[in-house]
């Protein structure tokens, strides 16, 4: 079976369904109704288009996705039903689970909405495939990258993504050190624990404009030694570096320009910014005849490195301030879940490269 990155982007979605539609995770309760009752419900007398284009969007992602992942791997024959009937069962347990949450209100149409999204992504990937776009990009996989190279694409889709939450340094994701003592102070008040927690010495210390520099040229770094650890040849390497970088650049301005207004997309393109852009471009052009495995080594002393930096400081208050409007509703933020992504992702991009190091050899 051939390894596909749909495969586990799918469930990534997956995740993300649940995580939107069950959101916020409290007050569970009996209702008094049977879970399944909405089915037969009337129809809602109040609808907008936003809330049918929603519910279609939400799952036409999950529909081709699913699809996709039966072309490549040709698990059936019957890809499109197959991704609807999964489609439909997900929005089915999802909207039933919701009986058991005052704050969520489960509806049939939504249900079918859900399933005609289902539906429509999957004709899509089937078009797709119809028409020679999916035996297209094998050739391009096949020619750019390692047959290995599923979990490294799988996290450089997600690096822009990640970089849409707002982020106290450009680049800078996985600053979550403050935000995990709080959380752990909190959980374990009025508890003998409190006191094994370990104490700072000294107050986290805002950056200087040095470190700030470092945070932000590894930032850029990283994603280019994870893609040159799976690409084959330094030309194809170094057009990955610009498209990687560009997506980056604006992701962040994206962010920006949501968090402050448009007219603000670049103010984060201070001088120390600037010079780390341009320090890791420069380095990400050095480092192209490196091989596969050493990429690999130098993304991990990357991550590291860029992860210890970060954390050795605090969100400043108007971070916070920012963190706070934006958190309530001025971004489309799956009820949370793009900090989440924004906070994990270096995490996770640390486990892949030491398992990817660890390796005795690199596939071709």
């Amino acid at each position: 079976m051939h390894k596909t990155s749909a495969w586990p982007l799918a469930l990534m979605y997956i995740g993300l369904v649940v995580y939107a539609s069950l959101y916020p995770f409290a007050d569970w309760r009996d209702q008094g109704i049977e879970p399944w009752a909405f089915l037969f419900a009337s129809l809602p007398k109040y609808w907008t288009g936003f809330d049918v284009a929603v519910n279609v969007a939400g799952y036409a992602p999950l529909g081709f996705l699913l699809a996709l992942s039966a072309l490549r791997t040709d698990m059936t024959r019957r890809p499109v039903i197959v991704a609807t009937v999964a489609g439909a069962g997900l929005s089915l347990v999802m909207e039933t689970l919701q009986s058991y949450l005052p704050m969520r209100v489960p509806s049939n149409v939504d249900f079918a909405l859900n399933t005609a999204g289902a539906c429509l992504g999957a004709i899509a990937a089937w078009l797709l495939e119809l028409v020679g776009v999916i035996d297209h990009w094998s050739r391009f996989r096949a020619r750019w990258f390692v047959s290995d190279a599923r979990g490294a694409l799988v996290m450089l889709a997600l690096w822009p993504m990640a970089l849409l939450f707002p982020a106290a340094v450009p680049l800078g994701l996985g600053q979550v050190l403050e935000r995990v003592e709080a959380a752990l102070a909190e959980a374990l008040e009025d508890t003998p624990f409190l006191d094994w927690l370990p104490v700072r010495d000294v107050e986290l210390q805002p950056l200087v404009p040095s470190a700030e520099l470092v945070c932000v040229m590894l930032g850029a770094l990283v994603p280019c030694l994870l893609g040159y650890s799976v690409i084959r040849s330094r030309r194809q390497r170094a057009l990955f570096a610009v498209v990687i970088l560009g997506l980056g650049l604006g992701a962040s301005a994206l962010s920006a320009a949501l968090s402050y207004g448009p007219a603000h997309a670049f103010e984060w393109l201070s001088l120390p910014v600037q010079v780390g852009l341009g320090a890791g471009v420069v380095l990400a052009a050095l480092l192209l005849p490196v091989p596969r495995r050493g990429c690999a080594a130098l993304a991990l002393m990357a991550l590291v490195l860029h992860l210890s930096v970060l954390n050795q400081a605090p969100a400043s208050a108007y971070f916070w301030q920012t963190l706070q409007t934006w958190e309530q509703g001025r971004f489309i933020r799956f009820n949370g879940l793009a900090q989440w992504l924004g906070w994990l992702w270096p995490y996770a991009a640390l486990v892949y490269v030491i398992g990817r190091v660890s390796q005795r050899e690199l596939q071709n």
